[in-house]
């Protein structure tokens, strides 16, 4: 057992921590306020190759492991979770599934623009569209529907919270094709967002991560070519589920890099304040919320890095991944809140960045399957 990074990995985090510092901080404050999606940090992340980290080099990726791809999470989501979850979207989501399950020729469509994140100069990417207004922690629960007309499918329906939904080039959509079948009646389609028929609502004024562009998506009787189905009819839903198990680590890792922000600018306040004649870190109160958040920290960091570590094994990654999103989104929003509180009243203005992590903190929690959802899939792991 070695707990200890390779050279590889240091030199991987310290780059995602250099771009952070460099290119995300500067900015970061007045992209929340105005939400405004980070056009030009996307467009370089990809030229660096962080928007197809785990791809493989011949679909256009950068060919590294799950640990490199969580070390950089976590170094982005230090300085902004906006620009960290359409990390996570692009890789975990739509590059692993079509890389995973797509044929050849949809890799070579698709996959390898979308690994390196733009497209003849232009920003291009992608979003998974599983969520519905009645079918968000119930993913058999698909309204959106897609008919078979031999060479091609009809799909109809409406998505809700889809990141990267405006910015986006390509939709990964499941639709249900045969009701009968239940679950089993439902697929998966590549969509191009530029289709006749597809309308992008109005993006969503949230409270956390509002760099990001979160839309409703919808589809009146938009055709869909069969040779853009992914995998076998009625694959769709093992296919989401899958996408999600890996998902979920890059969302402990985004948690994870939003708690380690939070405690980073705090032990640093800390050091600084002085209250009673000394530097309130001397203070046993404020001492104790430090020890705290470091040791849940590193606890949370030890799971996704072993959730990873099984998914490069080609291990049985689903319950560790579920056990890492749920104790890292938790972690995530505790620390951030106790963050706050070591900066007082300062913590309370969007200046020193805490409120703004505590705010992204809490959607960790509920979106690529919520924490209830996760102790369910670890409570069916553990008894079965």
């Amino acid at each position: 057992m070695d707990f200890m990074l390779s050279e590889e990995h240091r030199m991987i985090r310290e780059a995602a921590r250099d771009f952070a510092k460099r290119e995300c901080l500067p900015g970061v404050i007045d992209r929340d306020e105005h939400q405004r999606f980070a056009h030009e940090q996307v467009m370089k992340l990809g030229e660096l190759g962080f928007m197809g980290m785990m791809t493989d080099p011949a679909y256009g990726g950068a060919g590294l492991d799950t640990v490199s791809y969580v070390l950089a999470m976590e170094e982005i989501s230090k300085v902004d979770a906006s620009v960290s979850v359409c990390m996570s979207v692009n890789n975990s989501l739509v590059n692993w599934g079509l890389e995973a399950h797509g044929t050849e020729e949809q890799k070579r469509r698709f996959l390898e623009p979308l690994s390196r994140g733009q497209k003849n100069g232009a920003l291009y990417i992608g979003a998974f569209l599983l969520s519905e207004p009645e079918a968000g922690s119930d993913g058999t629960a698909q309204r959106t529907n897609a008919v078979d007309m031999g060479d091609h499918y009809i799909l109809n329906g409406i998505k809700n919270w889809i990141t990267n939904g405006s910015s986006a080039s390509v939709y990964l959509v499941m639709a249900q094709t045969d009701p009968a079948k239940g679950s089993h009646g439902i697929n998966a389609f590549i969509v191009e967002k530029d289709s006749p028929g597809i309308t992008v609502g109005t993006k969503e004024n949230k409270m956390g991560i509002r760099g990001s562009d979160t839309h409703s998506i919808s589809f009146q009787d938009v055709c869909v070519p069969k040779s853009q189905r992914i995998g076998a009819d009625g694959f769709g839903f093992s296919f989401a589920m899958q996408a999600l198990a890996g998902g979920r680590i890059g969302i402990a890792a985004q948690a994870l890099g939003i708690a380690s922000g939070a405690y980073e600018l705090s032990l640093a306040y800390a050091r600084e304040r002085k209250a009673f004649g000394r530097p309130i870190s001397e203070h046993q109160a404020i001492q104790f919320k430090l020890v705290d958040m470091a040791t849940r920290i590193e606890a949370a960091r030890m799971l996704c890095l072993k959730s990873a570590w099984e998914k490069d094994q080609q291990l049985d990654y689903a319950t560790s991944s579920s056990m890492a999103k749920v104790f890292a989104s938790e972690t995530a929003m505790w620390v951030t809140t106790e963050a706050v509180q070591i900066h007082g009243g300062y913590g309370y203005v969007k200046e020193y960045h805490v409120e703004r992590l505590m705010r992204d903190a809490k959607i960790t929690q509920i979106y690529e399957g919520t924490s209830e959802i996760q102790r369910l899939v670890i409570g069916r792991s553990i008894l079965k």
